[in-house]
């Protein structure tokens, strides 16, 4: 080995040491794990805690002495919650599956058919989804009001797409870009139709992007706030995230067992959600399909 390769293995070995892998690995690690996990478990523990526990001065506040199951039985048996879930559940599946439908024609139209101006139609579309609900919400109550979904299910899978459609389709432009369009000529000249090509050789390869961009669009349907918060008023119809605030406040006496154990019930759905389709959501993020 000569003088200088003993140099570079020597400068190897010192990135390798125990110290710099700690300081450059392990403790972030630790902490990015710390934020993001602290306050599930803080959602957890409180969930379990009885109200004796919660409001007492004395005692470990991160720990559970005497679990109890009153929260959830409360939030289950004595409130409207399976409802709630149920709900969340029907509208984001709804408005998940019209959105990527919609999202799907859009993202093939423009970046596979290259006609003129679909860069600017590109990012016109990514530059709507930009536009905050809270300048939205209020023409959108008029235009409810006036086909009377006012008040209804349907007025929460009516409005979602609005902002679900345009992430969506700027998410899938993306993936589409990198299917070879060698594909897609080949099937051209075999005959094939838009609509086939489309159906058979596009999303069928596309199949890791179309699971993110539902991921991502089953996320922001699931814990929409301001629109479920505006077009919906009865109890029954409500969806999580709104129920869980308003109907569990009472004035300025806060619920914290049962708003927790709503909370984290609440988040189970997306979790395993995530979990059965991470392969699927880092492949459509990375681009699988190559040259």
């Amino acid at each position: 080995m000569s003088k200088d390769d003993a140099t570079d293995s020597q400068g190897m070995d010192f990135l390798q040491t125990s110290g710099r892998r700690w300081m450059t690995t392990y403790i972030p690690i630790a902490l990015f794990l710390f934020v993001l996990l602290f306050p599930f478990y803080w959602m957890g523990i409180t969930s379990f805690k009885p109200n004796e526990e919660l409001l007492a001065r004395d005692g470990n506040p991160f720990w559970v002495s005497s679990p109890t199951l009153a929260h959830f039985k409360k939030l289950l048996f004595d409130t409207e919650y399976p409802s709630w879930l149920m709900n969340t559940m029907l509208v984001s599946v709804i408005a998940t599956l019209v959105s990527l439908f919609a999202a799907v024609l859009a993202a093939y139209a423009i970046e596979r058919l290259r006609f003129k101006g679909s860069r600017a139609v590109g990012l016109g579309i990514f530059l709507a989804y930009l536009i905050p609900p809270s300048i939205l919400f209020i023409p959108l109550a008029l235009v409810l009001q006036n086909l009377g979904l006012f008040n209804t299910r349907w007025a929460l899978v009516f409005t979602y797409p609005t902002f679900l459609i345009p992430f969506c389709t700027w998410l899938l432009m993306g993936y589409f870009r990198s299917i070879p369009y060698e594909l897609e000529e080949c099937a051209l000249i075999d005959g094939a139709s838009r609509w086939e090509i489309l159906v058979k050789i596009i999303l069928p390869l596309a199949v890791p992007g179309l699971i993110s961009a539902g991921i991502f669009a089953f996320t922001l349907s699931w814990n929409e706030f301001i629109y479920a918060l505006t077009f919906v008023s009865d109890s029954e119809i409500k969806t999580v995230p709104v129920a869980v605030v308003t109907e569990l406040v009472e004035g300025d006496v806060y619920h914290w067992g049962p708003l927790m154990a709503g909370a984290l019930l609440g988040s189970l759905p997306v979790a395993v959600f995530y979990s059965f389709f991470v392969e699927y959501y880092v492949a459509g993020m990375t681009g699988a399909v190559k040259e």
